[in-house]
């Protein structure tokens, strides 16, 4: 008996009509399997089922099954058509093997997808000329020269602009830089929207910066978000060689913890750089925040360096004029303190004016302070433990961090709302002066519960909150 598949037309008829349908039976289960673990070979796989297997079984059918002169048109388009997808279906695999399993970072996945299209035509315009000098036997030497020959007086013509595409293919390439990096070139610093093959589209803030890849293959620049993590900006001060260096951690920690753009969570770094200079490692999420966050900085820690009596910039405070202001500011609370001569003088010694700037924090909820405030100038914004904020705000006349005369942990975050200049009085000298005077105690104890009613009323009723009059006795001016 002769062999079923030795050549003949019923052995390529049979192949094609009982293989293909086994084979697309079998790709499916495969394509459905691969669907359900979202693997990249589907593509494939469905250009293999959906037109190579069948127009490959047609193939077979017309061209050995009948047996058709190879001088008929229809073959031969058959033929061209199941070579092209032949040509499409190996496209796909080596992308497949190349890209699509590529591991992040590796040279596969960092390759532009505009490089794997060029190459990819020229693979498709090779083989297609490859197909029609097989199918066709057409002469394709002529016009392979003569597209080589057109390729090369278009690029003499157009070497300028072939050169910016060829930079901005490499520079694409290599990916220096990604869509949302900061990066800073030419003297400009902004964040890059837009890498593209021919500019760089750079959004500086007051404006859209378009800068050709050609001139900046050819130059320097510094990627502000590599290596990935959180942006450093990095602040100096300068102090003088007697103030002591723990103070001076404490507070450059402090003034940059409070800060509203630190990452959180960021290590705070302290370097001393000798001379009595500092430096301040501050971690930002982004570069943006780099220019207001060190001018927050500088300008609280300048209201930081006078309250701590530190010598920012070498300059030491003056004594004379703290004491001036210790004296007027007695002068203008001494009949809600009931001072008299002797605690007047107790008053000089114990206590001192503070000032704070501009969102500075004064207390924080959960601690418990030592001291009692009362507010000279200024507005404070006062938020509860969940940072919701309290009514009004507290002003000229009111008192700050009652709650530590009955050595409670505070309730309350007083923020400065603007510059605000506060009487500092220690607990012991509370202590002593509301014993020798019960109407300030009374004072005190009622804004002490004010800030518990005030805050109770927002845990049991959110967004309603008792007011100052309903709540408590208005504290004495």
């Amino acid at each position: 008996m002769t062999p079923v598949f030795d050549g003949t037309a019923i052995g390529w008829a049979i192949a094609s009509v009982v293989a293909v349908p086994v084979l697309m039976v079998i790709l499916t289960e495969v394509i459905g399997i691969l669907r359900r673990r979202r693997s990249p070979a589907v593509k494939p796989l469905l250009l293999l089922r959906n037109w190579v297997v069948p127009f490959g079984g047609l193939v077979g059918l017309l061209v050995f099954a009948t047996r058709s002169d190879q001088d008929l048109v229809w073959p031969r388009v058959v033929a061209t058509i199941f070579g092209f997808l032949v040509i499409l279906l190996s496209l796909s695999v080596l992308n497949y093997a190349l890209f699509a399993t590529a591991d992040r970072g590796s040279w596969r996945q960092r390759v532009p997808q505009i490089f794997i299209e060029i190459v990819r035509l020229l693979l498709v315009v090779v083989g297609v000329a490859f197909l029609f000098q097989w199918v066709w036997e057409a002469d394709v030497e002529g016009v392979i020269a003569a597209l080589g020959v057109t390729s090369i007086v278009i690029g003499l013509a157009l070497q300028n602009a072939a050169g910016g595409i060829v930079s901005g293919l490499l520079v694409l390439f290599e990916q220096p830089f990604r869509q949302g990096d900061w990066i800073t070139t030419g003297g400009t610093t902004g964040r890059v929207v837009e890498v593209n093959w021919r500019a760089l589209h750079i959004d500086t803030g007051s404006g859209l910066q378009i800068i050709p890849n050609s001139g900046l293959a050819d130059a320097s620049f510094l990627n502000l978000s590599r290596p990935p993590g959180p942006f450093t900006a990095v602040a100096t001060a300068t102090f003088a060689p007697a103030d002591p260096p723990h103070v001076l951690i404490a507070t450059l920690r402090e003034v940059a913890g409070d800060l509203p753009t630190l990452t959180p969570g960021g290590e705070i770094e302290v370097t001393n750089a000798g001379g009595g200079s500092w430096s301040v490692a501050i971690p930002l999420d982004s570069p943006v925040y780099a220019d207001s966050t060190l001018s927050t900085f500088r300008s609280w820690l300048w209201y930081a360096a006078r309250r701590r009596g530190l010598s920012l910039d070498k300059i030491p405070v003056d004594a004379a004029v703290r004491e001036a202001a210790l004296g007027h500011a007695l002068e203008s609370t001494a009949r809600a303190l009931h001072l008299d001569d002797a605690l007047r003088d107790d008053a000089l010694r114990e206590c001192r004016v503070e000032q704070f700037g501009m969102g500075e924090t004064i207390d924080r909820a959960g601690e418990m302070g030592s001291s009692v405030r009362r507010v000279l100038e200024g507005r404070v914004i006062l938020t509860g433990p969940d940072g919701e904020p309290l009514p009004g705000t507290v002003e000229r006349g009111d008192w700050l961090g009652t709650s530590a005369l009955t050595r409670e942990r505070s309730l309350t975050t007083a923020t400065a709302a603007t510059v605000v200049t506060v009487l500092t009085l220690p607990i012991a000298f509370v202590d002593r002066l509301s014993r020798l005077r019960p109407a300030l105690a009374r004072d005190l104890g009622a804004d002490a519960e004010l800030r518990r009613t005030q805050v109770r009323d927002m845990r049991v009723r959110p967004g309603v909150i008792g007011s100052r009059e309903s709540s408590a006795p208005a504290t004495d001016q």
